[in-house]
Formats: C-alpha cells, sequence, structure tokens
C-alpha cells in the first residue's frame, strides 16, 4: 500500500501506525528526488532529514505547535507532509512552490527562512509570545549543526537559557555542514559520538533524570529502551539546556518515543541526533557535498545533466577561483576566507593548493570579515569570498573594522544580482546600496569573465577596501588574455551615441550593448558607457552622457544603486537632463530561472531595447 497519497496534512499522518512510518519515509524521499532531479534544489540535507521530520509531524500537532527550521536546507518532507505534496512539481519554479519556508505558503511554515543561524532566536520570540499570552503550545527548533557555527545561534541559545523557556531544539547533526564540518563545535559533536562507553555513563544517566519530574512516567526505562545516551556538564547543559543524546535519527520508532517524552519536559530541552546527509539515495550519500545544492541531474547515475551551448565558456566562480590560484603563487601574501562554501564560492582550488593560506571560518559571515580585517594588519592580502546575499550580515564588520580603518581586504561577492531558483532570499540585488554608501569603499562591477579576472587582479593590487560584485552562471564566452591593471577608475566608453547614451555597470553591460546596436536598426544612435567602477563614479563619463538623454542599467535594486550614484552625481554637478532607470524595483524579486527573471524585470537584452525604443520614440 502507498502511503503518501493520502497524506493531504499532519492529520493524516497520525492514523498510520508507527510501523507504517518506515514506508512512508521511503516513498517520500522517492518524491523529493524525483522531483529534484527535475528542478534541482538541495537534495542531500532534505533526504537526511526525512526520518527526522516524520517523527516530529507524529508526535506534535502542527501548526498549533510551532515547528521551526533553520533555513530550507532539510525542510522539503516537511512540505511534503503540510498539504504541498500535490505541487511539490512545482519546487524552486517561477510561481511555484519555494525551496526554503515561506511563511505566505502554509501555515506550517511558522518562519521563514533562507539564511543560516535563524531559527533559534526567531523560536525564543514565538516562545515569549506564548508565554505572555499563557498559551499552552509547543514550541521546537530544528536546527542544522552547521548553523550551529553562527554566532546568532549561540546568542539565542544563551537568551534561552537565561529565560528558561519550555522548548525542544533538535539539532540534526548530519556530521557535515554545506561542505566538510570545520571549527571546534564539530570537534565537540564528535566527542559525542565516541563517547558511549565513558565510565560510569548509566550511572551519570540516572543521577541526571532523577532531577526531573516526569508526571510519573519511567522515562529511565524509556531513554535506556531507545538507547539514549545522556552526558551531563556538557556545554548545552551549561547554557541551561537538558541535553539528550545523541540518538538515531533514522530509526523512526525510538525517535517517536523519546520525542514523546521529552514533550512533557520544562524548561529548554536539546535533543542531539545524528542523520546521514543524503540517506536514501546511494550517489549523495556518497557524495553528499556534490548533492547539497544541485542542479538536474539523472537519477540513475547520478550525472548533473549538462544544458545545451558551449561548454567552454567558464563561470564568473571558476574564472574567480582560475585567477586568485594564480595571484597567489606570485604574491605569498595573498590569503583566501570563506563562510563555510568552499565549492559554491571557487575556493576549494584556492584550499588544495595553499592549504595554509586558506581558512573556512563556518557559517559566520561578521567573524570572517573582521579576521581578515586582523589579518591584514599585520601585513597581508585578504581575499574574503561570499554570496553576495550573504555579505549583508556583515555591514557593521566592514564598515567599523575595514573601511574605517582603511584595511586592504579585498571582498568577493559572488551571486551578485538576480541569482535564480532560490528566490528572494539567495538574490544578491542589496549589495550596492549597501555598500556604496561606505567611506574608503571601492566597488567594482565586472562585465564579462575576463573583466572579473583583471578587477580581482587590480583590487589586489590597490591596497586598499574593495568589493567586486559578479554574478552566478556562466560568462559571455569572451577572450581570456594576461593579467591586466586598471590605471584609473575610468569609465569605458563602448559606443558613441547621439541620441541617448547608456550608463550600464556589471553583467547587464553587454545585453546594453547589443541592445543599443539593435537600436540602430530603428535610426537611433544610442551610445554606452561601461562603469566597472561603480564607486568612486566617474563623473566625467556622467557628464558627458549628459548632453544628451540618460539610461541607467544595473542588475541590483534602484533605490541607492547605481542609477542613484548617476543621479546624485548629476545633483552634485547641477546638471538638469532626462533619464531613466532600468534595473530592480522597490520588491523583493521571486524564484526562476535567470533568463525568466532578467525578461520579468525587463533588463534582458530584449527587455532593454523595448524599454529604450519606447522610452526614446516617446520624447
Amino acid at each position: 500500500m502507498r502511503y503518501l497519497g493520502y497524506i493531504k496534512g499532519p492529520a493524516d499522518l497520525k492514523r498510520l501506525k508507527v510501523e507504517e512510518l518506515n514506508e512512508l519515509a521511503e516513498e517520500i524521499r522517492e518524491r523529493i528526488i524525483e522531483v529534484v532531479s527535475k528542478n534541482g534544489g538541495h537534495l542531500a540535507s532534505s533526504l537526511g532529514a526525512t526520518d527526522l521530520i516524520i517523527a516530529l509531524h507524529y508526535v506534535y500537532n502542527s501548526p498549533v505547535d510551532k515547528i521551526i527550521f533553520d533555513t530550507g536546507h532539510q525542510a522539503y518532507a516537511h512540505k511534503i507532509l503540510t498539504g504541498r505534496n500535490e505541487k511539490f512539481d512545482t519546487l524552486r519554479t517561477m510561481g511555484g512552490i519555494s525551496g526554503f519556508l515561506k511563511r505566505n505558503e502554509s501555515e506550517h511554515d511558522i518562519f521563514g527562512a533562507g539564511h543560516a543561524s535563524t531559527a533559534l532566536s526567531a523560536a525564543c520570540g514565538v516562545a515569549a509570545a506564548r508565554d505572555i499570552l499563557k498559551e499552552k503550545y509547543k514550541v521546537v527548533c530544528v536546527v542544522a549543526d552547521g548553523a550551529m557555527t553562527g554566532g546568532m545561534s549561540w546568542e539565542a541559545m544563551q537568551n534561552i537559557g537565561h529565560l528558561g523557556q519550555d522548548m525542544l531544539v533538535v539539532l540534526n547533526d548530519n556530521q557535515m555542514f554545506i561542505s566538510n564540518r570545520v571549527g571546534q563545535f564539530g570537534k565537540i559533536l564528535a566527542k559525542l559520538l565516541t563517547l558511549g562507553t565513558i565510565k560510569n555513563a548509566g550511572e551519570k544517566l540516572e543521577v541526571f533524570l532523577n532531577r526531573f519530574q516526569f508526571w510519573g512516567k519511567n522515562i529511565l526505562k524509556v531513554a535506556k529502551r531507545a538507547k539514549v545516551i545522556l552526558f551531563p556538564g556538557m556545554i548545552f547543559e551549561e547554557m541551561g539546556f537538558s541535553y539528550f543524546g545523541p540518538i538515531d535519527g533514522h530509526n523512526i520508532k525510538e525517535m517517536v518515543e523519546v520525542l514523546g517524552y521529552l514533550k512533557d519536559l520544562k524548561g529548554p530541552v536539546l535533543l542531539h541526533v545524528v542523520t546521514k546527509k543524503g540517506k536514501g539515495y546511494e550517489h549523495a550519500e556518497e557524495k553528499p557535498i556534490n548533492f547539497h545544492g544541485t542542479a538536474q541531474f539523472d537519477i540513475e547515475s547520478g550525472e548533473v545533466i549538462k544544458i545545451s551551448g558551449n561548454k567552454e565558456i567558464p563561470t564568473f566562480t571558476k574564472t574567480f577561483s582560475d585567477s586568485l590560484v594564480e595571484i597567489a603563487k606570485k604574491d605569498p601574501k595573498v590569503v583566501a576566507i570563506t563562510a563555510a562554501m568552499p565549492e559554491g564560492t571557487g575556493l576549494d582550488a584556492f584550499r588544495d593548493k595553499y592549504p595554509y593560506r586558506y581558512y573556512d571560518v563556518g557559517i559566520a559571515e561578521e567573524h570572517a570579515l573582521t579576521f581578515a580585517a586582523g589579518l591584514a594588519t599585520q601585513g597581508f592580502k585578504p581575499v574574503v569570498a561570499i554570496y553576495s546575499s550573504f555579505m549583508q550580515r556583515a555591514f557593521d564588520q566592514v564598515m567599523h573594522d575595514i573601511c574605517l580603518q582603511k584595511l586592504p581586504v579585498v571582498i568577493c561577492m559572488d551571486r551578485a544580482g538576480i541569482v535564480g531558483e532560490d528566490g528572494p532570499t539567495h538574490h544578491g540585488v542589496f549589495d550596492i546600496g549597501l555598500f556604496r554608501m561606505l567611506p574608503e569603499m571601492t566597488i567594482m562591477a565586472p562585465s564579462d569573465e575576463y573583466e572579473l579576472k583583471n578587477c580581482l587582479y587590480t583590487a589586489i593590487k590597490m591596497q586598499k577596501p574593495v568589493a567586486i560584485r559578479y554574478p552566478r552562471g556562466k560568462g559571455f564566452g569572451v577572450s581570456m588574455g594576461e593579467f591586466k591593471e586598471f590605471e584609473n577608475t575610468k569609465a569605458v566608453k563602448l559606443k558613441e551615441g547621439k541620441d541617448a547614451y547608456i550608463l550600464a555597470t556589471g553583467n547587464r553591460t553587454i545585453p546594453a550593448l547589443k541592445a543599443a546596436q539593435k537600436l540602430e536598426n530603428d535610426g537611433l544612435q544610442v551610445g554606452v558607457y561601461y562603469f566597472r567602477f561603480v564607486k568612486p563614479l566617474d563623473e566625467e563619463a556622467v557628464r558627458e552622457a549628459s548632453k544628451t538623454k540618460i539610461i541607467t542599467v544595473e542588475d541590483n535594486s534602484l533605490a541607492c544603486g547605481f542609477s542613484s550614484a548617476v543621479l546624485e552625481s548629476l545633483s552634485d554637478m547641477n546638471i538638469k537632463t532626462e533619464a531613466k532607470r532600468l534595473g530592480i524595483g522597490d520588491y523583493f524579486v521571486e524564484q526562476g530561472t535567470p533568463q525568466e527573471l532578467y525578461q520579468k524585470t525587463g533588463i534582458d537584452e530584449e527587455g532593454i531595447y523595448n524599454q529604450i525604443k519606447k522610452y526614446l520614440k516617446a520624447r
């Protein structure tokens, strides 16, 4: 019998016998693999958390009880069990369901999240609201071990412990983060998994359990039967939590039994659950890093399905990676830092080549930037590679620790602009506005992969705070030459104009140039300036372009972005001219392929062409 077709919500799940849940778990994994193989997504983490999520929904009463997840990497089974199985085929597609938790998508998504280390703080707030209102529901927070490397998680932990809130924190320990586990916390968890033969562990277990009242229930018997190993005095207990575990996160029957009794405990409780990333799919189990976030793949072979096109064109990430390795070969002062994303940022190549100059700090962007600043004070040249949307978390460190002290840290913001299927939590469309305001900061936005290579080379030589923003995906197939240092911050005139000038930056430069060339067929002579430097802005180029109409084009929010810089410059020079701005409006861009989203926002080649034609013909 197939069970999944009958599950329309958690209430249906509870009608099953515990013995039937294992078969349901297999069905859910099959469903996840089927959809992610077509749509791409975060596979390994969700497969690993499937059994745990089934047990949680079986014991707790969502949405009355509040189950809060840290990010959405592990939550696909949660979506399927909460009424979204029929729509699961639309995962991460335009107009479909999100790959992350989203409050307006389901009443079961208590707190939206696409970035790590937020769940404990959110759960603390939910529990505080419950207590103020004197309500009785349970609060459960499911936190992956990688999220515990973020400082915000520990800030929340100490506050939860201080408040003594009734809450269950489930630590989903898959012995990995996004990549291989790093840092001291990973070592602590590893020790917990090897302390099963600790002397007198049984006696310590009994003494600790006797400290609690269970309303007559024999929790000691249950705990022993479930093979729960308890280690009092660990870091969690010192922070005010009752620590239980580690237990097997793939033994649904044991988890249901233990969760049923922990549900009645008072105060903060932490249950340490050990899972296997990629569980149930051989290829994901063998290569969990590859299947953390994957593109479309063949289920049988596990191989990523290659998209047709020129396979020789490198991605921007690969260009950055190769360029940095080459630069570091000649400069021993260059060091590289990432926040748990060596493969995603391309720093895995640097790590393998120069392991003693490479640092993965875990999911701790704030620390990464100040750590880099410390290195810079001692004459090193730190290059910090972090996704644009994750760099938002380290604004104060960039301002206070880098720019204020004029330290030569190069910040490389991968996934700048529209990212695609991961949606609004991951689009990097706010970085120009965030960092343009900071004194001493230089911002570069290369138009293509060769420009990125030279921007990186130039930035390291500048010996000052520099941010380089570049997009996800393949470059434009331009010729790659030797390194070239940019001697000034001037804009580059790519095409002469008479009727108007496009002022473009970043990866919208080439589409803008093609649109301008196409406008020639309509009798419109539109020039193009390429601003590889967003800051400092080339005011002379702006002045020259202002002799006719101006159109700005950027892959960023218009509010405070490149176009704002141009308008501010015109105002400062007391120049009045007509201007039209093309970019991201005052809204969050939803999910979809980059091509779909560029088209929808009107900043693909055709959109730029049509908007400019309409604008100029109307004048």
